[in-house]
């Protein structure tokens, strides 16, 4: 017996409200905080312009390894009663990183907000920064990159960036450097990076019932002894596109799967495309219910899962696709991929379609934005991209009122099936030739050969 049921259609977004935002200066910084009356909870979380787009070429790496010091002590307190504080208060030290920005932040229930303020300004602006300590964070950083680059993903990933943006930029490395970067990190790369960026005074970020919480106390400890002025952010970097599709092939003798990565430029996270290009990007591959995943995963049976979406940071962004599939099938599925990439530019997308993004996309605000964390990153993405305090108070209507028209015009102007790269990490010696016979592109060797 057979059992056949229509998939589930859309239903009604949920209603959602984000809380009204205050800002104030003090104490040489800036405070961003989100009233949530009656939240027990509270999230402090303290912004820096120390992303990994501050890290010098040949040093990535650098904000990862000093990430894992500030949990090595301080000048104050060495690493055993450092820790014992922190846990005294029944919070810990969680540490971001991206492109844009350095985070570190406590939750905590608001009677103990100021004290957790107080010891994580202790750690960030005061590290012990040990260099046996250091040595050993920054070893431990390399192994661990060591064993997950023995894993199919990130040498595609690294050769995709590399070819998108240029090994010789930032951003065209890895965001968290590559076993030999940080192998290569030594102590005083450490502590001048640190000098650097982490005793600029930065954004406090609080999420909070705010009748119960002194921002002025907070700002005052989270700014303590710090100086300097505001750092140069930069405009949006323009990446050209290629003027026609490649293939990189990334050797992995043996494999019985072949790793796929597509991808090519697209615009900043501030773009005034930003919302219908997400919404393209759902109906082509952000979602389960995607183009790409119904064609290759449910139609064809080549792979598990695969997802493309545009994602971006303050000055430059990507549209990139990601799957994995048998060996035998990595041409067909890479065929597959192009082609639904180019209907989708030159087609746009149905209403059926948009009606299932639109409602999944903000019906997803109502899920997420809910705890104090959630709301501190929200904040952050104000900060980091400059965005007005009702972003997101305006984004579900945004999303909910986007039409056919407007998506897919975004689609047929930040799509470019033409300009792709693909990279294949798997084994060379079997696909090679399919991937030559599929006329994809000039297949070019990794690493790329000295010019």
């Amino acid at each position: 017996m057979t059992l056949i049921a229509d998939r589930p259609g859309p239903g009604a977004a949920r209603p959602y409200r984000f809380p009204p935002v205050v800002r104030r200066a003090v104490a040489g910084g800036q405070v961003v905080a989100a009233h949530l009356p009656g939240q027990n909870l509270a999230v402090a979380l303290l912004l820096l312009e120390a992303g990994a787009g501050r890290e010098p070429n040949g040093k990535e790496g650098l904000g990862g390894v000093l990430a894992k010091a500030l949990e090595e002590g301080t000048a104050q307190r060495d690493a055993t009663a450092y820790a014992l504080a922190i846990e005294a208060l029944g919070t810990e030290l969680v540490t971001g990183l991206d492109w844009d920005s350095f985070q570190v932040s406590v939750q905590v229930p608001v009677d103990r907000l100021t004290a957790a303020v107080q010891l994580l300004a202790e750690a960030v602006r005061t590290p012990r920064l040990d260099p046996a300590d250091v040595q050993r964070v920054r070893d431990d950083e390399a192994t661990a990159l060591r064993m997950d680059w023995a894993n199919p993903g990130p040498r595609a990933d690294a050769a995709l960036r590399a070819d998108l943006f240029g090994a010789q930029n930032r951003w065209g490395r890895p965001m968290y450097g590559d076993p030999e970067s940080v192998a290569g990190l030594d102590v005083e790369d450490v502590t001048v990076f640190h000098s650097e960026w982490f005793l600029r005074p930065g954004t406090l970020v609080v999420a909070g019932d705010l009748d119960r919480i002194d921002l002025d106390a907070l700002a005052s400890a989270a700014f303590a002894g710090t100086g300097g002025g505001p750092a140069d952010r930069g405009g949006p970097i323009e990446v050209s596109l290629h003027t026609e599709r490649r293939i990189i092939l990334v050797d992995r003798p043996g494999s019985v799967q072949s790793t796929l990565r597509l991808g090519h430029p697209s615009p900043h996270r501030a773009h005034p495309d930003h919302v219908p290009m997400t919404l393209a990007g759902t109906v082509l591959g952000g979602a389960f219910t995607s183009r790409l995943n119904h064609l290759i995963r449910e139609v064809r049976g080549y792979t598990y899962g695969i997802r493309g979406e545009f994602a971006s940071s303050r000055r430059f962004g990507r549209f990139a696709v990601s799957s994995g599939v048998q060996t035998a099938v990595t041409a067909p599925a890479l065929i597959e991929a192009v082609g639904e990439i180019t209907r989708t530019q030159a087609g746009g997308v149905t209403e059926d379609e948009l009606a299932v993004a639109r409602a999944w996309r903000a019906g997803q605000l109502s899920v997420e934005l809910q705890s104090p964390r959630a709301i501190a990153s929200a904040l952050t993405t104000l900060v980091v991209h400059d965005l007005p305090d009702d972003y997101h108070a305006r984004l579900r209507e945004a999303l909910l009122a986007a039409d056919v028209r407007e998506v897919s015009e975004a689609a047929a102007t930040h799509l470019h099936p033409e300009a792709l790269t693909l990279v294949i990490e798997g084994d060379a010696a079997v696909i090679r030739d399919e991937l030559q016979a599929a006329n994809l592109g000039a297949l070019l060797p990794w690493p790329p050969l000295p010019r």
